[in-house]
């Protein structure tokens, strides 16, 4: 099997950043992203996501713009007629039903916790992250410095999918912006 590399793994360095008397924010690369897209006709989307849960042991398909999971796969709805399964292979789907395409190489996954995490993240997203607009198992598709990006909130924090070609510069941006918060890199 192909080592899954993430495009940050040579340009971050685990440790205490910025303010050093407190840390606001925890950033985390998540490695072996296992990511695969799973596109539905409109005449197949419940039979669809039917198949998708039950091949990944979930009880249902998440609705619009909403995630559900189990502690190792997620299943995150990012379009109308798409989902993206993470932390489990998808192999088949019958071209009348729809497709399948594995993105695992095409996106860098950084998990952004802690007391500060919607402040940094609302100086970058134009999404209302409050808990009454954006509660746990949402999902947005939105852009972060002019390049689109996934966020879902899980209960690990708020999970950023990030274009891999534009994973080093976002990252980039964020740690600039994370350092009047104090962060730490695990």
């Amino acid at each position: 099997m192909v080592k899954r590399i993430s495009a940050l793994d040579k340009y971050f360095q685990k440790g205490v950043f910025g303010k050093t008397d407190k840390t606001g924010l925890i950033l985390s690369v998540v490695q072996g992203l296992i990511l695969y897209q799973v596109a539905a006709w409109s005449d197949t989307l419940n039979d669809v996501g039917t198949k998708i849960a039950k091949v990944c042991n979930l009880k249902e398909f998440p609705s619009a713009n909403q995630a559900v999971c189990s502690s190792e796969i997620a299943i995150l709805r990012v379009e109308p007629l798409k989902w993206w399964i993470i932390g489990n292979k998808i192999n088949e789907l019958s071209a009348e039903d729809g497709s399948i395409i594995d993105l695992s190489h095409s996106r860098t996954h950084v998990r952004i916790s802690g007391n500060n995490s919607i402040t940094l993240l609302n100086r970058h997203l134009s999404i209302d992250l409050r808990e009454t607009s954006f509660p746990l198992n949402s999902v947005a598709s939105t852009a972060f410095h002019h390049c689109s990006v996934t966020l879902w909130r899980s209960t690990k924090g708020y999970e950023l999918f990030l274009p891999r070609a534009f994973a080093l510069s976002l990252w980039e941006v964020l740690l600039e912006s994370a350092a009047q918060f104090g962060y730490e890199i695990k």
